[in-house]
Parts: structure tokens; sequence; C-alpha cells
């Protein structure tokens, strides 16, 4: 009888503890802040959290995911604390971590389900980026861990790239560099395993159909099941009343290999169940989001979740 588990990936909005971090830009999130970003705030936050990441593919699974990316974490501690949050902590998550060089201090990592996922290895990889001036611009790093599913050697690379926050075109150049830093990293693994099987995670700030994402997927041959969920009725997040699908798990082919005792694709989606979007006014049916501005609405992320399911053959 074949098994599944859920790979899934959430941008969970400004993770962030409440004890200031000189090194990084993390003013707006103390008590003492605009925003008075408490501890019963961020504690609420953790909850929801580890909640909504507890339901994700449940719908058919009896187990939460066994692998979950993240975007926008703090550091180790708020990782800690998510995963010791009520509806995670019988299932004995743990967590990969490094700090980047962000000037806000946000990062990717990467929560797993220590039952049926061990890690054999992790590293980032920095992507080099410049200012206006010439300096350098710092952004998320990419970080690359392999382990094992349930017994099977599976690579995850889970990503965050630059923003659109300085118009589409002046960023896509950005977005294009982290692109061609995630092939090099793709090569790289390939160069150890010809047949490695590799997921690719992460919010891209790019759709499906976007050059950063349509390079990648042709320079490994990858697949994008994303690319079917695309619709102006639905994605992953919503901005100026348009749905976008930042948010997308990408794979190797051979991911549709059906052999005994491997894992092969068996469908994808958006988790956007009822309770993470906003249920009045006129944002309706948006995420839930925690702030809208400097205003707290106590909701879970200003993304949904995506996520894809896997069938032990």
């Amino acid at each position: 009888m074949s098994s599944y588990q859920t790979i899934a990936f959430y941008n969970i909005e400004n993770l962030f503890d409440t004890v200031d971090n000189p090194n990084t830009a993390d003013d707006d999130f103390l008590p003492t802040s605009q925003k008075r970003w408490t501890l019963k705030r961020y504690n609420r936050k953790i909850q929801k959290l580890g909640f909504a990441i507890s339901k994700i593919g449940r719908k058919n699974d009896v187990m939460p995911p066994a692998i979950i990316g993240l975007a926008e974490v703090e550091n180790q501690l708020v990782l800690n604390d998510l995963a010791n949050s009520k509806a995670l902590q019988p299932y004995n998550y743990k967590s990969v971590h490094y700090d980047s060089k962000d000037e806000r201090g946000i990062d990717v990592a990467l929560l797993y389900n220590a039952a049926v996922f061990t890690v054999i290895s992790s590293k980032t990889f920095s992507i080099n980026l410049l200012d206006e001036a010439g300096l350098p611009d710092y952004s998320r790093d990419i970080l690359l861990v392999k382990g094992l599913l349930n017994q099977e050697t599976i690579n995850v690379i889970v990503n965050h790239w630059p923003s659109r926050r300085e118009g589409l075109l002046i960023s896509e150049e950005k977005r294009m560099i982290a692109s061609r830093k995630t092939a090099e990293i793709i090569s790289e693994i390939k160069a150890e395993n010809t047949d490695a099987k590799i997921i690719i995670m992460g919010d891209f700030n790019d759709n499906p159909k976007n050059k950063s994402i349509t390079s990648l997927v042709k320079t490994h041959q990858l697949h994008n099941p994303m690319l079917s969920l695309m619709s102006t009725i639905r994605g992953s997040l919503v901005f100026k009343k348009e749905w976008f699908l930042f948010d997308q798990i990408l794979f190797t082919t051979n991911f549709f290999q059906s052999k005994k005792g491997t894992h092969s694709f068996s469908s994808t989606d958006i988790f956007d169940a009822d309770f993470l979007k906003t249920f009045k006014g006129k944002l309706k049916g948006n995420p839930f989001r925690t702030f809208i501005w400097k205003f707290y609405k106590g909701g879970y992320s200003d993304h949904f979740p995506v996520y894809i399911r896997l069938k032990k053959n």
C-alpha cells in the first residue's frame, strides 16, 4: 500500500522575536515600536502559524508536512518556538537555519519532521547583488539541505528572491541573478549525482511564467506544477486586488518515475483554507495578515502556503 508525504513552503510574514538585534534593522518589531510587537502578539502568531502548518495537506493525509521551507524567519529562537507550538510539538519537528547578511535580518529555513526526514548535510549560498552606488546589496541566502526522506536521498533548495519593491523592471535583474545562482547549485548537486532528486521551493517574487522561473526550468529541465494553478481569482498572495503565485515548488523530472522504494509526484495545491483568509470587509478572501502597514490585524501571514504531495512507491 502506498503512503504519502506532504512537502510545503510558507512565507510566514516577518516572524521576529521581541528582542532588539543591534546588527539588523528589526526596530519595527519591538514592544516599543510603532507596531507594538509585544510578547503576547508574538506568542499568538507562533501558535497560529503552528496550527496552520499542522493542517497543510491534512485533507488527505494523517500526518502534517514532512518538510516545510520557510521565508521571513529572524533566527533559530523563533524556529524553536514554532516547533514547540501546541499544534506542532507532538511531531518532533527540527529545523535548519543560518543567519544571512540580509539587512532586515530575515532568512529562509527548513522545518522537518525528524521521524521521516534525516538531514545529511546543509549549507547556504549568497546572492551577489549591487545597489545603485555599486556597493554590496545583501539579500537572503539560498539554503540547500540534503537528507533522507523515508530512506531516499532528497535535495531541497529553499529560496526567497529579491522583492519587486524597486519596481518590476528595475528589480528583475536581481531575481535573474538569484535564478542563475540557483541553477549553479543544481549543477553542483548533479555533478555529484546526475540522477539526484531535487526540490526547489521558495517565494520567488515572480510568477511561474516570469523569465527568472522559466529560464531556471529550461536550464535544468525541471517541472513546475504551479503552472496549473495560475489563475486570476486565486494565488498565494494578492496585491492591489491582483493575485500572484510567487510561492512555488519545482522539482526534477525523476519525481515522475515510479520505482519501488522511491517517492513520485502525486499532486500540488495552494493551501488557502478559509481560516487563513480575511473573513469580512474589502479584503475578504485575501490572506489574513499579521499587519497591514503599521496596523495589527492578528492574522497568520500575507501569503498562503503551497505544497506538493509525494507518493512512496
